[in-house]
């Protein structure tokens, strides 16, 4: 079924504010239980299918045969999107189009993606964690430097900004930053039952390092890419689809599409 959250002409204008002011605004108690747990349900078969490592399934052809589906498919969120989009942009978007990810941290290779600071293609992003560690001190708790760039008028801007941060390299230094205490993201704990919004585009993020042993899966709804149609970005969503083919041949599973971040 369809999220669970009252609308209103104020609610994008709310939660943009948020956003604004906090990095990141939330919906909560907008998943009911019942849609939580089908979902967790859906997600443990296709973690079994992976043998306990990490994937992430891009695309409504990935996720079409799952809950999710009714998620993007809803008019009121596709409003609501929308609505958060023209706060930020100063503009209509230019499509309708919600792009569904399913991503879940767990194993040697789960451990290996987390700590990959990157900004999103998309200015909009949902989030809906399905399972999230409470445990430990490896729980991937999610990262935030909130709202430290602007939409970029120029494509090849932004694909240079993207190149400089989202390498290992730049990894490496941006962790060793934060172990010194000279770079202090936002950690933000996730719960199940909300849904969480944030200007992805525009806001270097990552998840905490999560123990190998831990699940956390994380349901991701991209919305509003500025530069949508642009060469660059089809020439990024060639890339990620081919390091998606190399990991999935890692653990023998099919990739599926990949989506530019």
């Amino acid at each position: 079924m369809p999220l669970s959250f009252d609308t209103d002409e104020q609610l994008a204008m709310r939660l943009a504010d948020e956003i604004d002011a906090n990095g990141f605004a939330k919906l909560s108690g907008a998943v009911n239980d019942t849609d939580l747990q089908q979902l967790r349900t859906w997600t443990d078969e296709q973690a079994q299918k992976h043998h306990g490592e990490y994937f992430a399934y891009h695309g409504e052809g990935m996720l079409g045969e799952s809950l999710l589906a009714s998620y993007w498919a809803d008019p009121r969120f596709k409003s609501l999107l929308a609505g958060l989009y023209r706060h930020a942009a100063q503009r209509d978007p230019l499509s309708d189009r919600i792009f569904p990810v399913l991503r879940c941290v767990q194993g040697d290779i789960g451990k290996r993606e987390s700590n990959a600071f990157h900004y999103d293609a998309s200015l909009v992003t949902a989030l809906i964690p399905v399972f999230i560690p409470t445990e430990g001190e490896e729980r991937g708790d999610l990262m935030l430097f909130p709202n430290i760039r602007r939409v970029r008028s120029w494509v090849l801007f932004n694909v240079i900004e993207k190149a400089l941060l989202q390498n290992k390299l730049a990894r490496s230094w941006i962790i060793k930053g934060m172990q010194r205490n000279w770079l202090k993201p936002y950690i933000l704990r996730l719960e199940p039952g909300n849904v969480y919004f944030f200007w992805g585009y525009r806001t270097l993020h990552a998840n905490k390092t999560c123990s190998p042993g831990l699940k956390r899966a994380t349901a991701l709804f991209h919305f509003g890419d500025p530069h949508t149609g642009s060469l660059a970005t089809r020439l990024i969503l060639r890339i990620n689809q081919g390091r998606a083919r190399r990991m999935s041949n890692k653990v023998g599973t099919q990739p599926p599409a990949s989506h530019p971040r």
